[in-house]
């Protein structure tokens, strides 16, 4: 049977975390810097393990007024040092719920440019590889971030999303871009389905491109990221699609 993994952004005080919670497979917890705090990440591993979710950190840059989606050039030290710490807060609070950091996914900005950059992917997988070998790393599918990660030694997860279009060379388009994102569910799930199938995405120039799926990523932030998640569990359920963590 065919398995995919559905991700969420969550504990980024988008109100909507208790309902999206039992849709997914894994959470991606904000870990302070681009949005939430201590308070939110506790109360979102709590959300996790009660509906045994994968939990993982989703750091990003120290840019809460633009969300971590500005791009910001640090040291290769500062980056060390802020990746490090995000997911060393959330491991203290899994270590006290009694849970464990399975995964670790990158937000906003830092994530794309990780994705382009071989150079900043290499210094964050090796800093991930450094706090715990067995973390897996979520990353675009067919990027940098996914290529550093293997040459380290670390497990990746091939992330694909639902609600973004893709560049003929299969990045995402930038969302400073009017078709940047998708916005009607039936289109998204049409997407999600050709991706996890298939294999293939259409991208903006409507050239079907090869694409590698084993995380799909919801936004819990879109205005309608409850209804996405629902209609898209349902049709992976009814193409009998197994939704699993990595």
């Amino acid at each position: 049977m065919k398995c995919i993994d559905l991700n969420c952004d969550l504990g980024e005080g988008c109100g909507n975390d208790a309902e999206l919670m039992p849709l997914i497979s894994s959470a991606n917890i904000a870990c302070g810097y681009h949005a939430g705090n201590i308070d939110t990440m506790k109360r979102t591993v709590d959300l996790a393990i009660e509906h045994g979710v994968a939990i993982g950190a989703h750091p990003g840059y120290p840019d809460r007024e633009n969300f971590g989606r500005t791009s910001m050039n640090l040291s290769a030290e500062d980056t060390r040092d802020i990746i490090a710490d995000q997911i060393r807060k959330l491991t203290d609070i899994t270590n006290t719920a009694g849970a464990l950091v399975s995964h670790v996914k990158l937000h906003g900005a830092l994530y794309n440019q990780s994705a382009k950059d071989a150079e900043l992917a290499a210094v964050i997988a090796k800093t991930v590889h450094g706090i715990d070998p067995e973390l897996v790393l979520f990353g675009l599918s067919g990027s940098h971030s996914i290529r550093e990660a293997k040459k380290v030694g670390l497990r990746t997860a091939s992330e694909v999303f639902a609600d973004r279009t893709y560049q003929p060379d299969g990045s995402l388009t930038p969302r400073s871009q009017n078709n940047a994102l998708i916005t009607d569910e039936n289109s998204a799930v049409e997407q999600v389905l050709d991706m996890v199938k298939y294999g293939r995405v259409r991208s903006t120039d409507a050239i079907m491109i090869s694409i590698e799926a084993e995380s799909v990523c919801i936004h819990g932030d879109g205005k309608r990221a409850v209804e996405f998640a629902s209609l898209i569990r349902r049709r992976l359920d009814e193409s009998g699609i197994l939704i699993k963590a990595i």
